[in-house]
């Protein structure tokens, strides 16, 4: 006859239990993925997208401040009638595609060094700029690093749409993000592959309107109606502390704030949105008024031969003070090269989209 197991006491009974419990958990997440991306794999695309009606507008800002004279001058534009995604690209959505394509992102491969002789060789690495709080007296004070980068964003090894903080993150619980981590050769490709574009920078203005004429934000006249916050900016004091007054101190789930008159969703705040032009900070004032589309090449402040593409709406990063940029005039540009985790993208098409 067998003697009965001597019971254990009770604080090595809790430390079996925990590990019992990091087990499973560890076994949990890499299943739960493989289900999510067999899931993306067979389920059909299905982006909603809103009719945008077209017209004419005036673009820009004829009252643009010191700081941000690329929005002048104002200037009358007539845009063709369109169709949008009311939401950015998410996650999901971009999963999809790499599922059915097998696509591989520019931050998921290394740079040649034959292309970037003078670069050190760990800016070569398949990677993103990503923003690290920091403090600093003056954030308009702060110059660019020998990387070109100013000393809030950090070149990150691995940080990929997938990754978006780098190795250890990942993107499980966060399907319905913006896809961010990508470039705009990244973008055009899911463009290409879901029958859309990338909207001009003349149709992103005139959608993130609603229909509304000259009001500085998309929702209308006050920067907060009523004392209530309707995008995803920064609060606190940039780039040390945000307090989250917003309800988030990153990116935020589409569709968390409400939508514009067109009835689409963070076209301010959250993440920028890369546009088809170039960016050209005098072309306001030689822009042609029917659909225009930007400048032949563009600008190209860092001297890399790659120039810049225009991304609009500001991002989670913009505060009232230094980067005042979630508004529908502001506009900015990010070169063809870059990946971040502030820069996303939604698509737009031609056509009516057919039902799925």
């Amino acid at each position: 006859m067998t003697s009965p197991a001597t019971p254990l006491p009770p604080q090595a009974r809790a430390a079996r239990q925990k590990i019992v419990a990091v087990m499973l958990v560890l076994v949990a997440l890499p299943i739960g993925y493989l289900i999510w991306q067999t899931q993306a794999q067979s389920a059909p695309l299905k982006a909603h997208m809103v009719k945008i009606p077209g017209g004419e507008f005036y673009m820009g800002n004829d009252k643009a401040d010191p700081g941000h004279q690329e929005e002048a001058p104002q200037h009358l534009v007539q845009i063709k009638p369109f169709w949008m995604d009311e939401t950015e690209v998410t996650n999901e959505e971009f999963a999809q595609f790499v599922a059915a394509t097998g696509y591989v992102t520019d931050a998921e491969k290394n740079l040649d060094p034959r292309d970037f002789p003078n670069a050190p060789a760990e800016y070569l690495k398949g990677g993103s700029l990503i923003f690290k709080h920091t403090d600093v007296p003056n954030p308009f004070q702060c110059t660019t690093s020998n990387t070109g980068n100013l000393p809030w964003w950090k070149f990150t090894a691995g940080a990929t749409w997938q990754h978006p903080e780098g190795p250890g993150s990942n993107i499980l619980g966060h399907e319905k993000y913006p896809v961010i981590c990508i470039t705009y050769k990244d973008a055009q490709a899911f463009a290409k592959w879901a029958g859309k574009r990338l909207p001009t920078e003349a149709e992103w203005e005139f959608a993130a309107r609603g229909g509304l004429k000259n009001k500085p934000y998309v929702w209308g006249d006050e920067e907060r109606p009523g004392g209530k916050i309707m995008c995803n900016h920064w609060q606190g004091k940039f780039p040390a502390v945000d307090t989250g007054e917003d309800g988030f101190k990153n990116v935020a789930p589409v569709k968390s704030f409400p939508p514009n008159g067109y009835g689409l969703y963070d076209m301010a705040g959250n993440v920028w949105e890369m546009c088809e032009d170039w960016y050209g900070t005098d072309w306001y004032a030689k822009s042609p008024k029917d659909n225009p589309l930007g400048p032949a090449i563009g600008h190209d402040p860092e001297g890399t031969g790659f120039g810049q593409h225009v991304i609009r709406g500001g991002s989670w990063l913009c505060d009232e003070a230094y980067c005042f940029r979630y508004r529908p005039t502001a506009r900015q540009g990010i070169d063809a090269l870059t990946s971040t985790n502030h820069v996303g993208f939604r698509c737009v098409q031609d056509t009516p989209p057919t039902a799925p």
